[in-house]
């Protein structure tokens, strides 16, 4: 073992202890970082507007702080890009993270020297965690590589815009920064398969042994890898140890990647955000991500059955249940208040907190009342491809609310890396794993509202054409697995 790999392992044992003594400690640690937030934050515009000072507790916060999204904080937000100090958070934010927001256009989430730390702690603590637990280590020797967005940075009024994971690369540690690829020049290039081809031309006769990003947009880079090197990933890349990424669930990805590498390979799950680094996957045998407590935000939840009440209970760490479905709420060291990120999840442990993320609040489909989520039509899809060789590179679903005859459906499109012999039977899987998921959708499919689902294929690369389409191939951007109307789908039909 090199001297690099023992260091690596020294300190994660020294973080893992670390982590330990908040995760011991989850309600105090959150009421720590409940207090600290308002007492930075009280002399502030937004402290001053909502009294922050005769604030005491969570039922003070719940009075004088709503639940507001992107356009209900959009007032203060747009005084802190113009220019003007002390409206959120004391001082100004040190960048602005741009992201592409489905109904605000263009999104600036603050980032301040207070809450980019843990964006960065929280992403290498996810690797300690990883050799802490399994002892393996070796890997800290090889080239790693992560697939992200262009690190160049505009400025306005003294304050840097950029994305996120731009943003984040310009903090990646020097013990680590000769070991990372792809180079500086290459991470700067814009247009997404341009970036990919570089990044291949780059990699394909490098010792990479870490390999981070979104699953979709690594599933094209590794096809473009195989179709140079004639070979799968995993013989190009030998000592190819570890897959980290976030954003979507990796599950319907899985059989596709250890066709494309070869093997299978061990992997980190993470759950950042532009608003903040949430969780991270600390156990290979345990599922959930652990939530991060004590990283400067201060975390509500809502039960999603109630979340569109007049007035919807707002939960804190030490109220919140197993497998409930909840919408989270967050007030951060970055000047976010009572904020709506739009992701849903479930808590899979209590002792440490673990969750899933289960989807998005705006992301279901309801057209008929069956309240169907993310989490659930991926569950349905892994279920419907075990023990048969089918692969998916990527899917959609909506609902079909007026067909040409019949009873309405929904609608499955899906890009397969590898079909399945009868796609009416495959289909029927689907809607099975579906009802048992679901008993609001059983109930409709027992009732005879609706038929049961259909599953159109898309064409190689289908996808990729209609996020190329609307500009938002590559980076961060993530499909959405379902809505609520066929605006998306109607859009990848006529792409067709």
């Amino acid at each position: 073992m090199s001297i690099k790999a023992l260091a690596a392992k020294l300190f994660a044992n020294i973080i893992h202890h670390q982590t330990q003594k908040w995760v011991d400690n989850p309600v105090q640690t959150q009421e720590r970082v409940f207090k600290d937030l308002l007492a930075q934050a009280q002399h502030t515009a937004f402290g001053k507007d909502h009294h922050f000072k005769e604030i005491h507790d969570h039922r003070d916060f719940v009075q004088r702080v709503p639940i507001r999204d992107y356009e209900g904080l959009r007032s203060y937000i747009d005084r802190t890009v113009a220019g003007e100090s002390n409206v959120l958070w004391p001082g100004k934010p040190l960048y602005f993270a741009k992201t592409s927001g489905t109904t605000s256009g263009a999104k600036y989430i603050p980032l301040t020297k207070e809450s980019l730390p843990y964006h960065i702690q929280a992403a290498r603590n996810a690797i300690l965690e990883y050799i802490y637990e399994t002892g393996k280590a070796d890997f800290v020797d090889g080239k790693m590589i992560f697939l992200q967005g262009s690190p160049v940075l505009e400025q306005k009024n003294q304050i840097n815009f950029g994305r996120l994971s731009g943003i984040v690369a310009h903090y990646v540690p020097k013990y680590l920064q000769k070991n990372r690829l792809p180079s500086w020049e290459t991470n700067c290039v814009e247009d997404w398969e341009t970036k990919v081809d570089l990044i291949v031309e780059e990699t394909v006769d490098q010792n990479l042994t870490v390999i981070s990003g979104i699953p979709s947009w690594v599933q094209m880079y590794f096809e473009k890898l195989q179709a140079k090197a004639g070979q799968p990933v995993g013989d190009i890349f030998k000592h190819f140890e570890l897959f980290i990424y976030g954003g979507v669930n990796y599950e319907p990805y899985r059989a596709k990647f250890e066709q494309l590498i070869g093997r299978s390979v061990p992997s980190i799950e993470l759950f950042p955000a532009s608003e903040g680094f949430f969780a991270y996957q600390d156990s290979q045998t345990q599922k959930g991500l652990l939530l991060l407590l004590n990283s400067g935000i201060f975390y509500e939840f809502i039960a999603v059955a109630n979340f569109y009440d007049a007035q919807p209970q707002r939960l804190t760490i030490g109220e919140v249940e197993l497998g409930v479905n909840y919408v989270m709420i967050i007030s951060t060291n970055a000047g976010l208040w009572g904020y709506n990120i739009g992701d849903t999840i479930e808590f899979t442990s209590l002792k440490p907190y673990r969750v899933v993320v289960s989807g998005r609040i705006k992301h279901f489909i309801s057209a008929f009342g069956e309240h169907v989520i993310g989490k659930e039509v991926e569950s349905a899809l892994q279920l419907a491809m075990q023990g048969t060789k089918i692969q998916v590179n990527e899917f959609s679903v909506a609902p079909q609310i007026a067909p040409e005859s019949g009873l309405p459906y929904h609608e499955w499109f899906i890009e397969f890396g590898q079909e399945p012999d009868n796609l009416e039977q495959f289909a029927l899987k689907i809607d099975q794993a579906m009802r048992e998921q679901n008993v609001y959708y059983d109930d409709l499919i027992a009732g005879k509202v609706l038929r049961t689902v259909k599953v159109t294929p898309v064409a190689a690369e289908g996808f990729q054409h209609y996020m190329k389409s609307i500009g938002k191939l590559g980076g961060q951007n993530k499909l959405p697995r379902l809505s609520n109307d066929r605006g998306i789908v109607d859009q990848l039909i006529k792409k067709e």
